[in-house]
């Protein structure tokens, strides 16, 4: 895949109408405590969007911005010899338990959403807290498109083209204290427009965390667009966290607080079952799910079944950062 190729991302390269999804077997994680049994075998059937839709990619915050997309591609990242999952694939698989816990209803449940206004509030160890207009975040700085593999914990995987910037720029304009050790993000909470936020045995609103260190290396990002545009709401509109060498949970999604803090915070899913999910959380295939082996993956836009990579494929970016005994 040359740079050439995708320097500049037009959407339709990425709908890809032929693609199915075949033999896949996807346990879905965390679920034994609700007594959820919902979980797909594959990608195809009724519920996807019809040749030709756009219901399901939709920018979710609709015209605000639209001058700054597309963006260029930056040529330091790429996901050869892998293959972009189609945007018609990516868009109506999608984990977001504030909607369902139902991968397929997702996109259906978000089409409408609307995310203007929305304000971020900047608390804990900063100079001054302050709040953020969502408009003033994505513009922020220079937006790049950024080619990733991202791995859930549920052994599926898939490679999107992210648009946002460094998070670290951000972290930058927060001006967080030198006692500052860790970055906490929180996300919506709004039970009439989520119903699945009105189960209350989860710990709503969704809370995850990274230590600074890792939040200020240069593969974290601010997303704020994919496919060349704004992000549609199951992928975390207006704006969420892209943390390519974890496991997807750790990205969080649909931010409307950062807090900066000295001790280390807990996070929704270490908090809900601490013997399955650590605070780290990085993509390790050694080391094993309690409930099923994290070494193979399956690739959602293709379904080819392949080894895990460590760290998803960013060790030479990111090994630096642990010991090894993070959990």
């Amino acid at each position: 895949m040359s740079s050439e190729q995708f320097s500049i991302t037009p959407e339709d390269r990425f709908i890809d109408r032929r693609t199915i999804i075949r033999g896949m077997g996807l346990g879905m994680a965390g679920l034994s405590t609700l007594g959820v049994t919902h979980f797909l075998h594959g990608i195809s059937g009724s519920w996807m969007p019809q040749d030709g839709s756009r219901s399901a990619i939709e920018p979710a915050i609709g015209e605000l911005c639209k001058d700054v997309f597309p963006a260029q591609r930056s040529t330091r990242f790429d996901i050869e010899p892998r293959t972009l999952t189609p945007e018609k694939i990516s868009s109506v698989y999608n984990n977001f338990y504030e909607f369902t816990t139902q991968k397929n209803r997702v996109w259906q449940m978000a089409r409408n959403f609307k995310v203007d206004p929305w304000k971020i509030e900047v608390a804990g160890a900063v100079e001054k807290p302050f709040t953020l207009d969502i408009e003033d975040l994505i513009k922020l700085a220079p937006l790049e498109e950024r080619l990733y593999r991202f791995r859930c914990v549920e052994t599926w995987a898939m490679q999107v083209p992210w648009v946002g910037y460094p998070l670290s720029k951000l972290i930058d304009r927060c001006k967080p204290l030198g006692k500052a050790k860790y970055i906490r993000f929180v996300s919506i909470l709004d039970e009439e427009r989520l119903p699945g936020q009105k189960d209350k045995q989860w710990p709503w609103p969704y809370f995850e965390a990274l230590r600074l260190d890792e939040a200020r290396n240069d593969l974290a990002m601010v997303g704020v667009g994919i496919y060349g545009h704004g992000l549609p709401m199951q992928h975390g509109a207006p704006w969420r966290v892209v943390v390519p060498w974890k496991y997807g949970y750790k990205s969080p999604k649909s931010i409307v607080k950062i807090e900066f803090t000295e001790e280390k915070p807990p996070t929704f899913w270490n908090q809900a079952l601490p013997d399955e999910y650590g605070f780290f959380s990085n993509v390790d295939p050694s080391k094993p799910h309690p409930r099923w082996s994290q070494s193979m993956e399956r690739d959602i836009g293709t379904g080819v079944r392949r080894p895990t990579l460590l760290y998803n494929g960013y060790a030479e970016q990111v090994a630096k950062l642990y010991t090894g005994k993070e959990h």
